[in-house]
């Protein structure tokens, strides 16, 4: 998790919410929500963070939608990330699906 956080901070993700899944979901233990400013920069933030926990860790992990660069998903296996543009993020919100109500643990 740290390297991933590190990662988005190092290339300028903006606004980064993480989100703890434990005993919330069985797909991951972290969802990690942030933006690019262009799909350029949300496609490059994929890509380093790739790279990075190959290199590190030897993980190839899975993403889907590099390709168009408004939303791309990176799989860890423990952790889950999603870059957006701005606007893909506004419509979607899925900070507001996943976040805990406030007064509930």
């Amino acid at each position: 998790m740290a390297l991933v956080l590190q990662s988005l901070d190092d290339d300028k993700a903006e606004e980064v919410v993480q989100i703890d899944l434990r005993g919330r979901s069985s797909v991951a233990d972290y969802m990690v929500i942030c933006s690019g400013r262009s799909s350029r920069q949300v496609g490059a933030i994929a890509e380093k963070l790739m790279e990075r926990l190959k290199e590190r860790f030897r993980i190839s992990a899975r993403s889907e939608g590099k390709e168009t660069g408004d939303w791309v998903l990176i799989d860890t296996g423990d952790v889950v990330v999603h870059i957006f543009r701005p606007e893909v993020r506004e419509f979607y919100q899925l900070e507001r699906m996943w976040q805990v109500p406030a007064g509930k643990p």
